[in-house]
């Protein structure tokens, strides 16, 4: 199991742009996706296994959105133990998909393994990411399990 925080303001992946340079046309990143994909390589590779994960993978992620300003002391309260849970957009769904990418190569192959997807919002004063990726077969969850006991 490998498990991990990823601290700031979690971005949602935008949606492409595109140039057209000499009749072709080529679809982009917005700079923003961009930049918090390589964000998210670079917090992972500290985590990252000495091979590759391979096989059937479990991913869990709780985004944690900053409190909203606008506020009540009360409903901050509220948001902050989890009572007040964020419903308003971005979707889930344009969280992960940056966060996976900036997995690929990274913690596993291609994220085509994932077969166990849990993703929540939250509310938070602290603005974050929890990853926890869980390999489902067992010798990926053996080689975990060595890795880990080797970096304590």
């Amino acid at each position: 199991m490998i498990q991990f925080t990823i601290y700031g303001e979690p971005v949602a992946q935008g949606r492409p742009r595109a140039a057209t340079r000499n009749g072709m046309t080529r679809l982009y990143d917005p700079k923003k996706s961009r930049d918090f994909k390589q964000y998210v390589k670079l917090a992972a590779s500290d985590h990252r296994p000495s091979s590759l994960l391979t096989g059937p993978l479990e991913l869990r992620v709780k985004v944690y959105k900053s409190t909203l300003k606008s506020f009540s002391k009360k409903k901050a309260a509220e948001a902050e133990q989890g009572l007040l849970r964020p419903s308003k957009k971005p979707d889930v769904d344009n969280y992960i998909k940056g966060i996976k990418d900036g997995l690929n190569k990274v913690l596993w192959h291609d994220d085509s393994q994932i077969v166990d997807l849990h993703v929540s919002k939250y509310y938070s004063q602290n603005p974050r990411i929890e990853i926890l990726v869980k390999p489902l077969s067992q010798e990926e969850e053996q080689l975990c399990l060595s890795l880990t006991s080797k970096e304590s």
